[in-house]
């Protein structure tokens, strides 16, 4: 149901697909059919050419474009034959926030991403065995971390320069595919809370949304950290699929007292492997309908998720004796408070197919998240979008975008502004919610190669916090983000 592959291309497309999550579906006609971004069949159409979340996604290589240079010394083919294949993303992007943040500034980052992908069966004999790993060499600096002072990140690959193993598992399947066992260093945002159509966005919360990034301990098990798991994946068909996943709940240590807060410094290697902390599970069912070759209907797909954190957890608002944080006599530490948990739903539609295209047309998204837990930061989360690939005509490979973002901060979080306010009698702003608008423009330059010119506005950064560099204490102003990413895929 896809665009015919340049010729001499399906390998390297085939491999990237297969490295970025699970392998290609069948192929009963001879044409690829590619699995959309988290290891579900592709249902849209939008789903752009190239993506920085690590759900991954849709892809084609630069190699064939680069003639006798893609591969001079002809390794990739056979590497391939004896089970081997890797492949390389480089993306680039420049940000800046000419209106409003805590200041204006602006910030050039990058990121290199080494997949590695080993098909023992063909190594070892081992049926049904693949081991993945994956590692990021990440430099810059974020815009949202020193400049604009936002909760939904501005940049997806924003993270603490370092070099830092990712992801490395092993993969088993059973039964002809339809159950699949995966152990080792594992990441949920690859294959948990995923819209295929939202990966178009360079925003981070249209990946790993903030409810989970900001709820959990270390941003939960995602960009740019990952720990050890089990993940379960059944598919009996007729589009359903059902997983779970059973990760260490604290990935770098972050959520332990007396420890440096700050994630990314705690493992600045992706080596840590913690296996001690309390437990985090997540697990989702998705209906995938419309598939089929010969389906009359529009594809799309439903998804139902949640998670539980087992661990411990400190009140936002109320200290061990339970006086209020912000009282002059209050300790300081937060109560204890017994875990953390949320449900979330998504919804995927291709809205419109161009006549006579299997790969061009209009599709939707809409993702919305619930914490009840008293231990969240976010207690309502919502996002939405649209995305168009093909609009223009002769450019049938660029995606457009228009989405939007809202985070709300949970009772306890906006309850302890009042408290302060109360109790110290210090006039401060009240936190409320987060809001950012993206719209972006993916041009495919040739396949494997785009720039992405991308423009966001964000709405109370923050949740509407007062910016520590006025000195009347008003709150973060509004900011427009502007910016372009360039990424090659290899």
């Amino acid at each position: 149901m896809f665009r015919r592959p340049i010729p001499g291309a399906l390998p390297v497309a085939l491999a990237l697909a297969t490295l970025a999550g699970s392998p290609p579906l069948a192929q009963p006609t001879g044409r690829p059919v590619y699995e959309g971004a988290g290891g579900d069949p592709r249902i849209s159409v939008s789903q752009p050419e190239s993506t920085s979340q690590a759900s991954g996604g849709y892809v084609r290589s630069i190699e064939p474009s680069l003639g006798p240079l893609g591969d001079p010394l002809g390794l990739r083919p056979l590497l391939k034959e004896r089970g081997i294949e890797y492949s390389l993303t480089y993306i680039a992007e420049t940000l800046g926030n000419p209106v409003g943040g805590l200041r204006q500034g602006a910030i050039v980052e990058d990121r290199l991403n080494l997949r590695l992908n080993l098909d023992l069966h063909r190594l070892a004999g081992w049926d049904g065995a693949t081991i993945h790993a994956n590692a990021y060499f990440i430099h810059g600096t974020g815009l949202s971390r020193y400049d604009v002072g936002n909760l939904l990140v501005a940049s997806v690959i924003e993270a603490l320069p370092a070099s830092r193993l990712y992801v490395l598992w092993l993969d088993q399947q059973l039964f002809d595919g339809k159950f699949g066992i995966r152990v080792g260093q594992q990441a949920a945002d690859t294959e948990f809370f995923v819209s295929q159509t939202a990966t178009l966005f360079v925003n981070s919360t249209f990946g790993w949304p903030a409810i989970t990034g900001l709820d959990l301990p270390s941003g939960g098990p995602a960009y740019p950290l990952a720990t050890p798991a089990i993940r379960a994946k059944y598919v009996p068909g007729n589009g359903f699929s059902l997983q779970t996943g059973l990760y260490d709940g604290d990935p770098a240590g972050a959520n332990r007292p007396g420890d440096d807060p700050e994630a990314q410094r705690l493992d600045r290697t992706g080596t840590n492997f913690r296996t001690r902390d309390p437990a985090l599970v997540v697990a989702e069912a998705t209906y995938a309908f419309n598939t089929e070759k010969d389906a009359t209907c529009l594809p799309g797909d439903i998804t139902l998720g949640g998670w539980q954190h087992f661990g411990r957890f400190e009140s936002l608002r109320f200290d061990q004796t339970g006086l209020p944080l912000a009282d002059p006599n209050a300790t300081g530490v937060g109560r204890r408070l017994r875990g953390n948990a949320g449900i979330y739903a998504i919804y995927d539609q291709t809205l419109y197919r161009e006549p006579d295209k299997d790969d061009e047309g209009l599709g939707f998204f809409v993702r919305a998240a619930w914490s009840p837990t008293r231990s969240s930061l976010v207690s309502t989360y919502l996002d939405t979008g649209l995305a168009y690939k093909g609009l223009f005509e002769g450019r049938d490979d660029d995606t457009v975008g228009l989405s939007l973002a809202h985070a709300r901060l949970s009772d306890d979080a906006r309850r302890s502004d009042i408290d302060t306010i109360v109790l110290t009698g210090t006039p401060m702003p009240r936190r409320r919610a987060e809001t950012v608008i993206e719209a972006t423009y993916q041009a495919v330059v040739v396949p494997g190669f785009t720039v992405q010119p991308d423009a966001q506005l964000i709405l109370h950064p923050g949740g509407g916090i007062a910016n520590p560099r006025d000195p009347e204490g008003r709150r973060v102003r509004n900011a427009a983000v502007l910016g372009v990413r360039a990424t090659v895929q290899y």
